[in-house]
């Protein structure tokens, strides 16, 4: 079986390419002409350069090859202009699909990572209930925006040659935040509790979900097998945590140095975060202090409703929070990140 990853250097792509290699797959990683290939090392991986701008090029680079399946997890998550969430994510997926299609490729499965940030902040009325497939996504990022345009143009694909249900065979998976060895955006919480300081904003109940990597992995490599056409499965730990819960964890696997917990009012992230944007335009570099952030850090109810995935895929997360932040720390540390 021949697999395609696309945004293979990256922190899920690059582990849903050691499982593939595992399982014996003949693995393609897709990366850019700049992308490292710090954990693309295995000597079995075949490289692969696809420019997701362009449907005509993609037609180019793909035309010698016939992919059994495809697992698109290249993304943005951070952009200086908001337009390019939509040129990235977006036209993106819309322009890989349409290269498969029109190169006829038999496609057994097309895997898409998306998020559940397409969701944005709702039933966020105490008591918080689990968010359901079947609410309507109001995304309040334009990261989830991005997601569940490309997530409603693959609903909309008119039926296609491939996949042995008439249409294209595209399953989607949406995961909550995904944490582990490699993830750079929860390693700087880490970074700031071993500086002895935690940040947390709001002080209305938040609760989070979370998820490790590995059982995204895992949920993939189900959606490959068993994943209907057209659905889409929420995927977390299976746990719901409250706002502190990462941090305490963190600061008991570095030792619980000493630190200040500061909590802010939203207003004050408000403030954070503009000037941030501001200063990331600037100075043309991305920050993690900007619009989306504050989006994402004050809404309040990250519930998810995965017995879909687990009914329909027999996905079971392996991995609970304390277990998947010892091992993260576990790596930081030895690879020299703290």
């Amino acid at each position: 079986m021949k697999i395609l990853i696309t945004g293979a250097s990256g922190f899920i792509g690059s582990f849903i390419v050691e499982e593939a290699l595992r399982r014996g797959f003949e693995t393609w990683a897709a990366v850019r002409g700049s992308s490292s290939r710090q954990f693309l090392t295995d000597e079995r991986i075949h490289f692969i350069e696809l420019n997701l701008s362009s449907e005509e090029q993609l037609c180019e680079q793909l035309k010698d090859h016939q992919f059994d399946y495809v697992v698109h997890a290249a993304g943005v998550t951070k952009c200086l202009n908001k337009a390019d969430f939509h040129h990235i994510n977006t036209e993106g997926t819309q322009n890989l699909v349409r290269a498969i299609i029109a190169l006829k490729m038999p496609l057994r499965r097309f895997v898409y990572i998306s998020s559940l940030s397409i969701m944005g902040a709702i039933r966020e009325q105490q008591p918080y209930t689990e968010i359901l497939e079947s609410d309507e996504a109001r995304p309040n990022t334009a990261y989830g925006q991005s997601k569940l345009e490309a997530e409603q143009w693959l609903a909309d694909l008119p039926s296609c040659t491939g996949g042995g249900g008439g249409g294209f065979p595209y399953v989607i998976l949406r995961p909550t935040g995904v944490y582990g060895p490699r993830e750079r955006d929860y390693f700087m919480m880490a970074k700031s509790i071993q500086s002895h300081t935690d940040f947390a904003v709001g002080y209305k109940q938040q609760d989070i979900t979370f998820v490790y990597v590995t059982d995204v992995v895992q949920a993939v490599f189900l959606a490959m097998e068993k994943g209907q056409t057209g659905r889409k499965y929420f995927l977390s730990d299976g746990e719901v945590y409250q706002s502190s819960t990462f941090s305490n964890l963190i600061r008991k696997e570095l030792g619980n140095p000493w630190w200040i917990r500061i909590t802010a009012p939203i207003w004050v992230l408000r403030v954070v975060t503009f000037v941030g944007e501001y200063v990331g335009r600037l100075t043309g570099k991305v920050t993690a202090l900007n619009n989306d952030k504050y989006n994402i850090m004050r809404q309040r109810n990250w519930r998810c409703d995965i017995e879909p995935a687990r009914q329909e895929l027999g996905y079971e997360p392996q991995v609970k929070l304390e277990e998947g932040v010892r091992r993260s720390i576990k790596w930081y540390k030895d690879n020299g990140w703290l």
